[in-house]
C-alpha cells in the first residue's frame, strides 16, 4: 500500500515555524492501529487522516478527518483542523464552497472559513489564513488556585486571584490559568504525572497557561501569550486550547465581545506560533467561538505500507 502525505506549519505564515502536522491523503483503507502506528512513526504533536466518502455526504456532513498523537486519538484538536482544511483547500478546492471547507470530526461538523485577501502574504506564495468555528464553549468547575500552582510548578502569587483558573471546553476540555505576567509564563514546569491524575479527576486533560504582553496599543488589538506543557514536552500551538481561553477571557468580561486578540505561542521552544482569538457574548451565553491563522506547507512525500 502506498499513501501520499503533506507536512504543514500551522499557526504561521514562516516555513519551520509554527506547529508542524502531518496529513495523510486517502486514508479510507488504513485501520485505526495502522493510523496510530503511522502518527507514532512521523512523531510529531499531531498527524490526521483524510478519508474521503461519495459527494454528496460530503456536502451534508463535511469531509471525514480522524486526529492522532503519538499516543492516542483524539476528538477534536486546533491545528489539525486548520492545516488539514488548508490541504484540503488547495488539493480540491472543488468541494469548498465560498471558501468554507466543512470538515467531519469526531466531536462534530467544523468549518473551516479562508480569506481570499490574507491567502499568500508574500507574492507567490502558498500561505493560506484560515478562521474556524469551534463547538459552543462549556464551562467546568473553578479549580483551586494555590493546587493549580503547585502543579505547574508555579507560586500562588503568580495566578490572577480576580481571574480563577477554570474547566473550559469546545471540544476538548482545558484548564485555563490566566497568569499575572510573561516572568510566571516563562517559569512554568508543570509536573505532568501528577498534574495530569489531579486534572483527569476534575474532567480536564492539561493546563493551558496565559498571561498579558506588554502592549501599548492594547485598546485596539490585545495581545497575549500562552504555553501548554503535556506529554513530558511543548506544544507550539494548541488550537483546541486557544478556543476555551477566548471563551473564558470573554465571559469573565477581559476581553469584549467579538473583540479579536493575537496569542502568540511556542516562543520559548522556538517554534513561535500566531492565533488570532475572537468570541461573542450573548447576554450571559459565549458563542461564536472563532480560532484563526495561516498555513503553510513545507513537504510532500509518500508512505510505503505492507
Amino acid at each position: 500500500m502506498e499513501l501520499d502525505y503533506r507536512i504543514v506549519d500551522v499557526f504561521t505564515d514562516t516555513p519551520l515555524q509554527g506547529n508542524p502536522l502531518a496529513v495523510v491523503l486517502d486514508a479510507a483503507s488504513l485501520a485505526t492501529e495502522q493510523m496510530q502506528a503511522i502518527a507514532l512513526e512521523f512523531n510529531l504533536s499531531e498527524t490526521t487522516f483524510i478519508q474521503r466518502r461519495p459527494p454528496e455526504i460530503e456536502r451534508a456532513e463535511g469531509v471525514r478527518v480522524r486526529i492522532f498523537t503519538t499516543q492516542e486519538e483524539l476528538p477534536f484538536a486546533g491545528h489539525p483542523t486548520l492545516g488539514t482544511a488548508g490541504v484540503l483547500l488547495d488539493l480540491a478546492p472543488e468541494i469548498a464552497e465560498n471558501r468554507v471547507i466543512a470538515l467531519a470530526l469526531k466531536v462534530g461538523r467544523i468549518l473551516v472559513q479562508f480569506d481570499p485577501v490574507a491567502a499568500g502574504s508574500h507574492v507567490g506564495s502558498r500561505v493560506l489564513f484560515g478562521e474556524m468555528t469551534q463547538r459552543d464553549p462549556e464551562f467546568g468547575g473553578e479549580l483551586d488556585a494555590a493546587d493549580v500552582a503547585r502543579l505547574a510548578g508555579l507560586n500562588r502569587d503568580d495566578l490572577y486571584p480576580e481571574l480563577p483558573p477554570q474547566i473550559v471546553s469546545t471540544g476538548n476540555p482545558f484548564a485555563i490559568v490566566p497568569l499575572r505576567s510573561l516572568d510566571a509564563l516563562a517559569r512554568l514546569a508543570v509536573r505532568h504525572k501528577e498534574a495530569s491524575e489531579w486534572l483527569l479527576a476534575r474532567g480536564a486533560r492539561w493546563f493551558y497557561a496565559l498571561a498579558p504582553e506588554p502592549d501599548a496599543d492594547a485598546a485596539a488589538t490585545q495581545r497575549w501569550r500562552a504555553r501548554m506543557q503535556f506529554y513530558g514536552g511543548e506544544d507550539p500551538a494548541t488550537g483546541s486550547a486557544a478556543g476555551p481561553a477566548i471563551a473564558y477571557l470573554v465571559a469573565r468580561g477581559v476581553v469584549s465581545s467579538d473583540q479579536r486578540i493575537h496569542l502568540r505561542q511556542g516562543v520559548e521552544i522556538g517554534r513561535s506560533s500566531d492565533l488570532f482569538l475572537r468570541a461573542r457574548l450573548h447576554g450571559s451565553r459565549v458563542t461564536d467561538v472563532r480560532v484563526a491563522g495561516s498555513t503553510v506547507p513545507v513537504a510532500m512525500g509518500r508512505l510505503f505500507l505492507p
